[in-house]
């Protein structure tokens, strides 16, 4: 298996599985443009392998991580040293989730954001060729990170470029840096963040370059879910601990399905019918 930067990164935790058998398993992707993305918003699918035996998680972060905020302990850390941290935190991730495999493709964030540059697209169709997942978790279309929607952007690329038969069986779009709460009721899809409550909380500790350095994902991430689940509904009692909100992807990915753009569109739409509607029903 090879990819295009020369610091990218292939491990698989269990040493007797070759990667390429490692990506063939997995059940569950989670392309993520930054360490820790993935384990903020696939927790659910990190679950789901983790209770039955028979599915595998995989998790790609495309970008390097170089330019991520530092303070305390990091605070003098050069890009070259924190790249080789955050490389290493998220291979502990993948330790600790039992994932199937971890890719880590190293691109410069700039890499990512521009539209047709080779080596992204080349490594992306390499991956999603190489398996064939019953869901792949991405960022969310309202995302409020550029980078992040650059990664969204070049997946559903890679994806539409497959055989359509071929193409994932559900593609989701999760929340991380701009919460899903918004998005009508009948658009959302409640993901169950609420199971394995210790590993959760283990999964976000392992990256202490961003703990410690002064983005507490630790704490913001796990009370985001309990939130979720809190507010979900007003007439009914919580039926789990966390919820992660996402959107279905899927639609996107299929031919003549509508754009990105027109999907994402029409959610912002759906918000602004369902308050204009209830204002007007008690007005």
């Amino acid at each position: 298996m090879k990819f295009s930067h020369p610091q990218a990164d292939i491990f698989v935790p269990d040493p007797a599985v070759k990667p390429e058998e490692a990506l063939r398993r997995v059940t569950h992707l989670c392309v993520g443009a930054h360490q820790d993305d993935i384990e903020i918003m696939a927790q659910s699918g990190i679950s789901d392998c983790l209770d039955v035996p028979a599915k595998s998680f995989g998790g790609v972060v495309v970008t390097n991580g170089a330019g991520s905020p530092r303070s305390g302990p990091y605070a003098s850390f050069t890009d070259e040293q924190m790249q080789a941290v955050r490389r290493e935190e998220q291979r502990s991730a993948a330790r600790l989730g039992k994932y199937s495999i971890q890719l880590q493709l190293a691109h410069p964030s700039g890499d990512v954001r521009r539209k047709g540059h080779a080596g992204v697209a080349g490594d992306l169709a390499t991956i999603f060729s190489s398996c064939r997942p019953d869901v792949v978790y991405l960022h969310n279309p309202a995302d409020k990170h550029d980078t992040h929607i650059g990664v969204l952007l070049r997946s559903l690329e890679a994806i539409v470029a497959l055989p359509e038969g071929r193409r994932p069986a559900r593609v989701l779009g999760c929340e991380v840096w701009r919460d899903l709460d918004w998005v009508p009721d009948e658009r959302k899809v409640a993901l169950d963040a609420g199971r394995h409550p210790d590993l959760a909380r283990s999964l976000l500790a392992v990256f202490d370059s961003q703990v410690s350095g002064g983005k507490r994902y630790d704490l913001g991430a796990i009370g985001r879910r309990s939130a979720n689940a809190t507010f979900n509904t007003s007439h009914a009692t919580d039926t789990v601990a966390g919820i992660t909100w996402a959107v279905d992807l899927t639609p996107v990915t299929r031919d003549g399905g509508p754009s990105i753009l027109d999907f994402t569109a029409s959610l912002v739409a759906g918000l602004g019918a369902d308050v204009s509607a209830r204002l007007k029903n008690w007005a």
